[in-house]
């Protein structure tokens, strides 16, 4: 039977993962959380990874507080980049292939059009530079890795723009959100379904692992004005929403005013076809009102 092995799983996109690996009957998934594995305990992650066989690595984990980092950044180091030289090494050792998912965070934001893979990085903050360098040390560790790079992701698990824009818009009566930063919203649950995907297609030999870096987010472009105003209207919030520019909300970190990334490669190499954010909006909606009631 397949081994799987789940880096990360009570985050966002790890929780979806675990919910969907019902759905391959022929494999066996081993998750673990930060409390089952810290990756910044290097002997331990490299052990973990090798002492089963494990087919495929599916790394969810990630430093993601992106303010906090540029002054804790000896720790976003560690789990976004030095774990990875890890799982790549000990993943090479036992021949598994690796999924790892990244950020828009490595480019500098400033293209007028979506982001391909092969356009050049240059991440402004901590969290952008330690996740390419965690994407680096992957690739050069293990040449059999899958880089998936996402934007905006939330899901109704854990704490994300989705859950706080609905917080907010219920206890205040005006907000100013950010107009002039432009990406594209990701629901967790939806690259979830790729990433099983991926690897169900390869256990079935019907579409092979193709290595490399990949580009990922539901379709559709937002800023996070038009996020917030969306996320309102479905819920039938009424809270008036200011549009602000970035200046008027200062940040420690640097954030991309343009993230919008081309899902081309990976829609073409897995046949994919992926969602509108507005549709997947309302799945996750629909998810919450299921969990409050």
């Amino acid at each position: 039977m397949t081994q799987i092995l789940v880096i990360g799983s009570e985050g966002q996109l790890g929780n979806e993962i675990q919910k969907l690996s019902k759905d391959i009957q022929e494999a066996s998934f081993v998750f673990t959380s930060l409390e089952t594995l810290d990756v910044t305990d290097s002997n331990k992650l490299d052990e973990t990874v090798r002492n089963t066989n494990y087919d495929y690595i599916i790394n969810c984990t990630a430093y993601t507080a992106v303010d906090k980092a540029e002054e804790d950044q000896n720790l976003a180091y560690e789990i976004n980049a030095q774990a990875l030289e890890v799982i790549g090494l000990a993943s090479k050792a036992i021949n598994a292939k690796v999924i790892h998912v990244s950020t828009d965070y490595v480019f500098d934001g400033c293209n007028h059009k979506p982001y391909i893979e092969s356009d050049t990085t240059a991440p402004q903050s901590v969290y952008g530079k330690t996740k390419l360098k965690g994407e680096q040390l992957l690739m050069e560790k293990n040449h059999n890795s899958i880089v998936i790079r996402t934007s905006w992701l939330y899901s109704s698990h854990g704490n994300n723009f989705v859950k706080t824009m609905i917080k907010l818009g219920q206890e205040r009566d005006e907000l100013g959100i950010i107009f002039d930063q432009i990406g594209s919203p990701t629901y967790a649950g939806d690259l979830a379904k790729s990433i099983i995907h991926m690897v169900k297609s390869d256990i079935a030999q019907s579409i092979p692992f193709i290595a490399g870096i990949y580009h990922y987010s539901n379709e559709g472009v937002a800023s996070w004005y038009d996020f917030a105003r969306t996320i309102h209207k479905k819920k039938g919030i009424q809270c008036a929403l200011k549009p602000i520019e970035s200046k008027e909300y200062p940040t420690p970190a640097p954030r991309p005013h343009y993230s919008v990334m081309n899902k081309g490669k990976i829609k073409k190499a897995y046949q994919l076809t992926i969602p509108h954010w507005e549709d997947s909006l309302e799945h996750c909606l629909a998810e919450l009102d299921i969990k409050q009631n």
